[in-house]
């Protein structure tokens, strides 16, 4: 009984000092999980374009973005598997040395006459709201610090959720066997019952979720990020191939991958990289494989498939999808949405608890 009461306090005031942030949080991952929908569907006008001809090169919008951001760490073609009538999107990595910040930035063109339909930095609204929210999922829009900030919320959750099991453990075997039913007798009775359904039914995937939000940012916790964070950019080192060519070679090299993400490096040290799925592989895999040549010299520098790699890092490949719940179609993602409103409920029904037993106390 002692160990419960402890658990209890525990339990209660990871609820009371994170509740807040994980409405947040898991308002934002709900939406996040139909990120490209949510853009498209907000933005169908501006992102569908005219089909007249023959695209620009790859190369265009590298020379035209580098020339226009000069100290970059690098840009990311975000949609290469896209519709053809859709506009292209590129990830800019800026870096203004500042560690409160964490500087993506979004460009969108049209493919077709090179025309810029939006752009601007992630930390503003105006460019994608969801691109917004996006980055505020992962980092509060506080940098570095706001990422190491969420990763341990995660692991807050995940103590509040084995915390939270072992207080309940008697409830668990009733909420799965429906013998818990809501009763709406008053706020206290719908609060508790809400509490310990909720919790059950959402307690394996949540424990998911925690989990992999916070693996997903423990770069934050390196001091080498924080120290690259505050270090000016240099000036961009532009490829000397064509990165169209070297597109095409990735392509010819791995005819099964399916691109999802292309990495065009302004750094010396950094490399042409095609990212993206293979045919017949999981969908818990996508974005895994991938090819990699060096911009200046136009070598091979490797080919990754992560049906080749060792257990661990096939574990360890699966988090992201796992966290966005993109490897399930439809019926996942709504399940996601919907789990993603838990913390938030939970935190809710939490505070409600715990003032009913704070008020209780000094009427005692």
């Amino acid at each position: 009984m002692r160990l419960n009461k402890q658990l209890f306090k525990i339990h209660s005031w990871l609820g009371l000092i994170n509740g807040f942030f994980l409405i947040l949080l898991g308002l934002s991952g709900s939406a996040l999980v139909f990120k490209e929908d949510i853009d498209n569907w907000a933005n169908e006008k501006l992102l569908t374009v005219q089909q007249r001809g023959k695209k620009l090169p790859l190369d265009f919008f590298y020379k035209d973005i580098s020339r226009r951001y000069q100290n970059l760490d690098g840009i990311a073609w975000m949609n290469p598997d896209d519709a053809p009538n859709k506009a292209y999107n590129f990830r800019l990595y800026l870096n203004d040395a500042r560690i409160t910040s964490y500087d993506l930035g979004l460009i969108t063109y049209d493919p077709f006459t090179g025309k810029i339909l939006r752009e601007g930095e992630l930390d503003d609204l105006s460019p994608s709201a969801i691109e917004w929210v996006y980055q505020f999922h992962f980092s509060l829009q506080l940098g570095v610090p706001g990422a190491a900030y969420t990763a341990l919320l995660g692991l807050c959750m995940i103590l509040s959720i084995l915390t939270g099991t072992i207080i309940y453990k008697k409830s668990i075997k009733k909420v799965l066997t429906f013998q818990v039913k809501i009763k709406g007798k008053n706020w206290r009775t719908i609060s508790s019952d809400l509490h310990r359904v909720v919790g059950v039914w959402s307690l394996f995937f949540n424990i998911i979720i925690a989990f992999t939000g916070f693996w997903l940012n423990l770069f934050a916790f390196d001091v080498r990020d924080w120290q690259k964070e505050i270090t000016p950019t240099p000036l961009n080192t532009l490829a000397s191939y064509s990165l169209d060519s070297l597109y095409q070679q990735a392509l010819a090299q791995m005819p099964d991958l399916m691109p999802q993400y292309v990495y065009l490096p302004t750094q010396p040290e950094k490399k042409f990289t095609v990212r993206g799925a293979v045919k017949g592989e999981a969908a818990i895999w996508d974005g895994n494989n991938s090819i990699a040549f060096d911009a200046q010299t136009g070598k091979l520098v490797r080919i990754t498939r992560i049906a080749n790699e060792h257990f661990w890092d096939k574990v360890e490949a699966s988090f992201y999808a796992l966290h966005i719940g993109s490897y399930g179609g439809l019926t996942i993602k709504i399940l996601y949405t919907t789990i993603g409103l838990t913390p938030g409920l939970l935190s809710v029904t939490g505070f409600l608890l715990w003032w009913r037993r704070k008020r209780k106390h000094r009427s005692l």
